[in-house]
């Protein structure tokens, strides 16, 4: 009897661990395909942008254009929804003096194609190509900014791109990590095909580095900041903010804002100017 309770224990857990493996993709991306909201919306101008991948997918983006550049900013937004729900914080930036550029990973809104971690290099590679080559944008202008999920995005690109600085908001060190978190009677180190290893790629960075994070998130620990702070290389900087992990940024207010300018007059002034 013990035996057979023993197997068949045994088989639910063989079938869970199976099932983390096979359908962690619908766990990891959440897209949306409605766009609810334009940058119109905040009273921005904007330009859609439509470029094409490596592996042939059409994705879709948004470029919002300041009057006064004093750089430019590369958006990977998180694992849900999709440009769209990324409104307020095009509204910062361009307050900021920035233009902005946001894309749409495969899968999401408008773009084509099935979410996956490699295709979400191959967005920020040609994402990456259309700024430097496209719009003849120098690297040191510009600056990639990964909230969430876009963090593992942006900390792989900026570990094969010479930006002028990279901010990680919401981010976490990678995916098996997390996971640890929410699964820790499984071996989701063993089993994760996605991993966004951030802390890895931080290795390979050569841009002053910021991170942003809430002391009070609720989905990905501060430890993960601290963590992602002691990888990053220098010159690098922490800005805590209070708050959840989708809100954070909007509680903060003004802290926030001044954390990113402060960030910003360091990483777009040139040496010595």
């Amino acid at each position: 009897m013990l035996l057979n309770v023993a197997l068949l224990a045994g088989a639910i857990y063989a079938s869970l661990c199976l099932g983390l493996f096979l359908f962690q993709t619908s766990l990891v991306y959440i897209p949306s395909k409605s766009l609810f909201a334009t940058p119109e919306t905040a009273g921005l101008k904007y330009e859609d942008v439509w470029l094409t991948t490596e592996d042939g997918v059409r994705i879709h983006g948004w470029y919002v254009p300041h009057p006064r550049p004093r750089g430019t900013l590369l958006f990977f937004h998180g694992n849900a929804g999709n440009i769209g729900d990324r409104i307020e914080s095009l509204a910062i930036f361009h307050r900021l003096g920035l233009d902005s550029f946001i894309i749409d990973y495969h899968g999401y809104g408008q773009s084509g194609g099935t979410p996956g971690e490699q295709a979400t290099y191959l967005d920020a590679r040609a994402a990456w190509n259309y700024l430097v080559r496209e719009r003849q944008i120098p690297a040191g202008k510009i600056i990639l900014f990964g909230r969430s999920l876009g963090g593992g995005v942006a900390a792989w690109l900026a570990a094969r791109v010479a930006p002028a600085g990279l901010i990680l908001e919401s981010g976490f060190t990678s995916v098996p990590a997390l996971a640890s978190k929410y699964y820790p009677l499984f071996p989701v180190r063993w089993l994760a095909r996605i991993r966004y290893d951030s802390r890895a790629a931080l290795a390979g960075v050569r841009s002053p580095v910021l991170i942003v994070h809430s002391v009070d998130d609720e989905i990905v620990p501060f430890t993960h900041a601290r963590a992602l702070y002691e990888a990053a290389p220098a010159p690098k900087s922490l800005l805590e903010l209070e708050g959840g992990h989708n809100d954070g940024f909007l509680r903060a207010g003004a802290h926030y804002v001044n954390g990113l300018a402060a960030f910003l007059d360091r990483a777009l002034t040139p040496t010595g100017g």
